[in-house]
């Protein structure tokens, strides 16, 4: 208990807004997550089929694991007040700096006082998103929060406005309870959901979902889903704006995280790759690549219904990248009515 004591004394002195420690066996989803790979809900995401052994035993990644800290790190910047009218959108967590280059040296740090404090032959391994692991669900195990209907962890004073870090390790401190589900019977994240994503409580289609298609998926997105992607450049966060959890969630104490910067859609049509590679290098709209951003202001233009950026699409439907072009085109098809 003492040393579960310090580390999450540690997590919070580095920065980390919640902290949680639990076992590092298999996720007790696992059985889910090979059901929704297998039914190809991961479209072309599939580096999580090539890590798929990995992701259901955390023992392939750090060998004699023994414990799961789970932190938790606010990017709520506190905005009350947002709308679909607006010229672009993009997710909260994406307005500034990228929050892989925030979290991973601190896990780091964490990993390395956990060495000190249980002892120098104790090994951990930090883990973000970009790692082989199911953080959420081995964050949920360990007391972190919970995992919503819309498949958000979420926490009563965070919301789901937060992001999650793990890291594995041989110590043994005391475990936290799980904390149960608070979702009750509210259906508002999937109601909300522009695309229709949510094929049941708990189960996301990320071919659907526009967060997927505005910055994992590459090449052309489905005729029939533009539309419906609305203002949306790089993310979606409606899931997370109508979740009541969200209404009073903490607002993020981390500099890096405070300030939002949102270029408008006309803007990046006229990067090239240098320009993009200059204004977006650190920042985790990078995930997109010119070819994704510029294809995603391209249809927010054409759902926007002003005709003003004609120019600005037409110069983009002669781009050398025939997934921009192909993008401009259809936006201006779509102003022209056709």
């Amino acid at each position: 208990m003492a040393l579960a004591a310090a580390v999450k004394d540690e997590a919070r002195r580095l920065g980390f807004d919640a902290a949680a420690i639990g076992p590092a066996g298999p996720p007790a989803h696992g059985a889910a997550f090979e059901r929704w790979l297998d039914e190809g809900r991961a479209g072309t995401m599939e580096w999580l089929a090539r890590t798929r052994r990995e992701r259901l035993d955390p023992g392939l990644l750090l060998p004699g694991v023994r414990a799961v800290v789970a932190v938790g790190l606010s990017y709520n910047p506190g905005e009350t007040e947002t709308s679909c009218s607006e010229p672009m959108r993009v997710a909260r967590y994406a307005g500034n700096r990228d929050y892989h280059d925030v979290m991973r040296p601190r896990l780091e740090a964490l990993g390395a006082f956990i060495g000190r404090a249980a002892g120098a032959e104790v090994r951990s391994r930090a883990a973000v998103d970009t790692s082989a692991v199911l953080e959420r669900d081995l964050a949920a195990r360990a007391g972190l929060g919970w995992i919503g209907k819309n498949t958000n962890l979420l926490t009563p004073s965070l919301g789901s406005y937060f992001f999650v870090g793990i890291v594995l390790t041989t110590a043994e401190p005391a475990f936290d309870a799980a904390i149960a589900d608070h979702c009750g019977t509210c259906t508002a994240c999937l109601d909300a959901c522009p695309t229709a994503a949510f094929i049941a409580p708990y189960v996301l289609d990320a071919r659907r979902c526009i967060s997927y298609l505005t910055i994992e998926h590459r090449g052309d997105i489905d005729e029939a889903l533009r539309p419906a992607i609305g203002a949306w450049a790089f993310g979606c966060d409606v899931c997370q704006e109508v979740c009541p959890w969200n209404r009073k969630a903490a607002t993020t104490r981390e500099p890096a995280f405070a300030s939002r910067e949102t270029p408008s859609p006309e803007a990046l049509l006229e990067l090239d790759e240098a320009a993009f590679r200059d204004r977006f290098r650190r920042t985790a709209l990078w995930r997109a690549r010119r070819s994704g951003l510029l294809r995603n202001a391209a249809i927010v233009l054409g759902n926007r219904g002003d005709r003003r950026v004609v120019p600005a699409l037409e110069r983009a439907a002669g781009d050398h990248d025939p997934v921009v072009s192909t993008a401009a085109a259809w936006a201006l098809g779509r102003l022209a009515g056709n």
